[in-house]
């Protein structure tokens, strides 16, 4: 299994459509930056967030997750509350190809302030919207801009194609379109 390049990324986006938007070159400037790096590329978060909150008392389920504790926002920015978080998705789609595996970790420039992104690897085959999870864990509120930067995905390819893909499992998160909740 090896890392893959830039110049892999951006062949597989290209023939494959493997990320769609696809920037070809790291975007920066002004904005926290995304696109292809040199052994990765930078994934966007979008301006659909959804913030945790204990308003109505309810329990964090994944067997049974309640809608009633997250607040719903469509904004260029996302204040999330002190040791709280929030979540999003990202601006790209992803098709993950069948011998392929990735390992996403949050930016340093967000990791920095004390904002923890967790997302799951993709797996062999896997396609839709990622869902982000954003963590405050500071003790003040933290600013989260959308349509930048959030977090890096490694692309891992095998020498050979995986026996069983998540698309042969036929997933549960498979061509997710949206911001998706837990699911059982």
């Amino acid at each position: 299994m090896s890392i893959k390049s830039d110049k892999w990324i951006s062949k597989m986006s290209k023939e494959k459509g493997m990320i769609e938007p696809f920037e070809e070159k790291q975007v920066r400037g002004d904005k926290i930056s995304f696109g292809v790096s040199s052994y990765g590329y930078d994934i966007r978060i979008a301006d659909e967030f959804m913030i945790f909150t204990n308003v109505n008392s309810t329990i964090v389920d994944p067997k049974n997750f309640d809608e009633r504790s997250l607040v719903k926002m469509q904004s260029d920015t996302c204040l999330i509350p002190p040791n709280s978080f929030a979540l999003a998705r990202t601006v790209e789609y992803f098709r993950i190809p069948r011998n392929v595996l990735t390992v996403c970790v949050g930016k340093s420039t967000y990791a920095r302030c004390g904002i923890i992104v967790n997302v799951t690897p993709f797996e062999p085959e896997w396609e839709g919207f990622v869902t982000l999870e954003v963590s405050n864990t500071t003790p003040l509120p933290a600013k989260i801009y959308a349509n930048e930067g959030i977090a890096q995905v490694l692309f891992f390819e095998s020498d050979e194609e995986c026996e069983t893909s998540y698309a042969d499992k036929k997933g549960k998160y498979q061509s997710q379109k949206g911001l998706t909740l837990a699911k059982i």
